[in-house]
This record gives C-alpha cells, structure tokens and sequence, in this order.
C-alpha cells in the first residue's frame, strides 16, 4: 500500500483524523514507527500520528502514560491526545500534540553563542522536571541492571571485530569505576535527550519529544548525550544544559566521574548499536567515539576539554 491509500484508510479509521485536511509522512529518526505530521482543516500542522506494531503495544502504553505524567509536571513537550489499536491491520497507534520549531540541531548553530547557552539552559530546567518522577518499587536497584546490560555489551563488543582506540584505557577505567553507581537514584529517564529530539522556534526552546526509550535509573546518564552529540554542535548550550540542571552552580565532581563513568560505558554500547541499526554509519560513530576518548584525554580527564575551555 502507498503512502497516500495508508494515510486515507488512517484517516477514515481514526476518530479524532476525521477533521484533519491531511496527513504526511515524516522520514526522520531511528525509531521502527510510520510517523506522520496531522494537518487540521486550516492547512496548519496539528499532531503527529505514530503507528506501530501490536506487538509493541504494552511498550506504547507505557509510553503514553510518560506524557501524562510528563503534563502533571508542566515539562515542554507533546501533549498525549489519542491511543488506539486497528486490529484488522495488526497497528496499534498514538495521536501527541505538535511542537512548533526546528531540530536543535538544525537552529542552534544558526545562533549568537549566548542564545545557544541560553537555550541549553532552558533544556537543563526541563530535564529537572521529567526527572521529578520516581522508578517504581518493583524494579531492581540502578546498579544491578546497569552492570548487566554493560556485561551483555561488553560480550557482543569483544566478539565485534571493532577495537576502539586506547581500548586498554577505556576498559580500565570502566572496571575501576562500576562501584560508584551503588546507590544511586532510580528516576525517570527520557533516554534520549540529545540536542535532535529537542525543538527550537524563535531562539527559544519549544519542547522536549520522543519519549519512545523513555527508562528508570541515575538522572545523570541522560547527560552522556552531551557528550556524544551535543558539544560536537554547540558548546554553549551544552554548558548551559549543565548550569540550568544544576540551578545555575558548576556541577560537582561526584557528577563527572558519574558522568564519565557512563560515557565511557556508552562508547562500548554504541558499538554494538551502531553494527546492529545502522552499519553503514559505524565510521560516524568511531568518529564521535574518539573525539569523546580526546575530551577525557582517555579518561583521565573528568571533566571535557569542551567544558574546561567554556569555564
């Protein structure tokens, strides 16, 4: 079936798309779901359709109930409207709100150096926010899930065939350091915030999207995104990302060898994820992997060269 006959079978079966003038598929992101732009009666971008598998609807759920929670905490992002199932096509679907804006990653170099820093800033106060919410009582301690998935990843990245540089180093380090994640926090994670799923209009942050590998653990991890994407962009809003998190005071050094600790971890994953999803951007990836070693000068650097030179 072609785009066009899916989207009018989509809008004929879907209550709340029986007013919308269009629907257009979206061709960005990683995610397995067909994503579409919802326009109303007036030609103006409304929602944003995604449909997916049955077999993700219990994922897809506890997606949904993500944005509820995400409303009751005032954080910017898209608004839950519609959840529903199309049984005879074996879909599930979710109907969000439309941010308004760009990629941050699109607008963010278009602007003056303390736009960027402020508009990080303003990411950094909604992070606190989606970080309100806590794990439930029934899951494992953030340490424990934390070292097995690290295991699972360190036995499908040494049977890879890809050596990171300083790969001794980088190891080491990792081995050195796994303790300081007991006891940490369990929140809510959105586990992908990254300076892509971040949306800007006007030189102001208009809101957080994809939740879709929303997860419980240590609020920190989200900032391995920083690292890995984020400062190769803008330096300035990454900075500011840590200032607004932080009420505006450096982070401590507990925060960075946390910090480290899981972007070190993540060089490691992003391997194996690079090979699984997207091979053909493995020599991307290797680049981003070694450009985050130099930050840390193989970790023995805490703090990000990128930071010290702002600081």
């Amino acid at each position: 079936m072609n785009d066009l006959n899916r989207s009018e079978q989509l809008r004929s079966r879907i209550p709340t798309l029986h007013t919308c003038s269009r629907l257009e598929k979206i061709h960005k992101g990683y995610s397995s779901d067909d994503k579409y732009m919802v326009y109303d009666g007036s030609g103006c971008p409304q929602y944003v359709l995604r449909t997916f598998s049955m077999d993700h609807e219990n994922s897809k759920q506890l997606e949904f109930r993500s944005l509820e929670w995400m409303e009751q905490h005032d954080v910017k992002c898209s608004r839950p409207v519609e959840m529903g199932v199309l049984p005879d096509q074996g879909l599930g679907y979710m109907i969000v709100s439309f941010i308004e804006g760009n990629d941050a990653s699109e607008e963010l170099p278009l602007l003056a150096p303390e736009d960027q820093f402020n508009i990080g800033v303003e990411a950094g106060l909604e992070l606190r926010k989606i970080h309100q919410v806590r794990c439930p009582d029934s899951l494992a301690p953030w340490h424990e899930r934390m070292i097995l998935k690290h295991q699972r990843y360190r036995t499908a990245y040494n049977k890879c065939g890809i050596v990171i540089r300083e790969e001794e180093r980088l190891l080491s380090f990792i081995d050195q350091n796994l303790h300081i994640m007991q006891d940490r926090p369990s929140l809510f994670q959105h586990d992908d915030f990254h300076i892509g799923n971040l949306i800007v209009k006007s030189g102001k942050l208009s809101g957080v999207i994809d939740f879709n590998r929303r997860d419980w653990g240590d609020p920190v991890h989200e900032f391995v995104k920083t690292g890995m994407f984020n400062a190769e962009v803008s330096v300035p809003f990454s900075v500011g990302q840590m200032y607004g998190y932080h009420e505006s005071k450096a982070p401590d050094e507990h925060f960075w060898r946390l910090y480290s600790l899981y972007l070190a971890m993540t060089l490691i994953s992003s391997v194996v994820w690079v090979l699984k999803v997207k091979p053909a951007e493995l020599e991307l990836m290797i680049s981003k992997i070694n450009r985050a070693m130099e930050d840390h000068e193989c970790f023995e650097l805490m703090i990000p060269k990128w930071y010290r030179e702002r600081n």
